[in-house]
């Protein structure tokens, strides 16, 4: 109940963190390419790689500070962070190509979900 009650705040957190420095960025790029979601995605992964490589190889943590930061406070940020931790470390387990797989099939089957809600919603 702990780790789930941490993960709820964390991500909460990170949520309105997301909300709050996209529409920033929005509001002096504009809104014609995504470029507030490619930061966030861009800037999220960094951080998730920092986050995970301190606790892999710098310092111990609890594992409610891990779920906190990582599940929580990043997950709510960008889930592409922990995509990207994936990937990552698939390549470092030495599965490059089941990286690439994971890569692509996320990619292509998240779009094809959404346009396939997107349909299922304007048929109903």
């Amino acid at each position: 109940m702990t780790s789930s009650l941490l993960i709820f705040v964390g991500s909460g957190f990170g949520g309105v963190l997301r909300h709050v420095l996209n529409a920033w960025i929005t509001r002096f790029a504009g809104a014609e390419f995504p470029l507030g979601i490619l930061a966030i995605n861009v800037v999220g992964s960094s951080i998730m790689g920092l986050v995970a490589g301190w606790f892999a190889f710098r310092g111990q943590a609890p594992q409610d500070v891990r779920l906190f930061l990582t599940t929580g406070v990043l997950g709510g940020f960008t889930t592409f962070s922990a995509f990207s931790l994936d990937t990552a470390l698939l390549f470092e387990r030495g599965r490059p190509w089941l990286a690439v797989t994971y890569v692509v099939s996320s990619v292509v089957l998240s779009i094809a979900g959404l346009f396939v809600g997107v349909w299922a919603m304007r048929s109903a």
